[in-house]
């Protein structure tokens, strides 16, 4: 999953009308944003998963644990990235979002 650049790392207050815009119901929009957030995570752990799958070992005990340079690297590098639901609101204010009213 490509992460923007233009998405900040800490939270950002927003104003109402902007996030109710969309739909004209600020309930419904926070429900879109959630479930973006939600599927923005699921591909994050899966893609974290799959990467830190290659450094995982059927017999770890403790005396075979030894430090990994690049697990640490890439573990950090998703501690680094702005939570989901950062990223679910710039893509829903963006418009990037699609959804479909019932």
């Amino acid at each position: 999953m490509e992460i923007k650049k233009n998405v900040p790392n800490n939270t950002v207050t927003r104003k109402l009308t902007d996030i109710d815009a969309p739909t004209g119901n600020v309930y419904e929009s926070v429900t879109i944003i959630a479930k973006r957030a939600n599927q923005i995570a699921t591909e994050l752990k899966q893609e974290l998963n799959r990467k830190l799958s290659d450094f995982s070992s059927s017999t770890d005990t403790l005396e075979e644990t030894f430090e990994n340079r690049e697990q640490i690297e890439i573990s950090k590098y998703y501690e680094r990235i702005p939570k989901p639901t950062l990223i679910a609101t710039e893509e829903f204010l963006a418009g990037e979002v699609a959804f479909k009213e019932k």
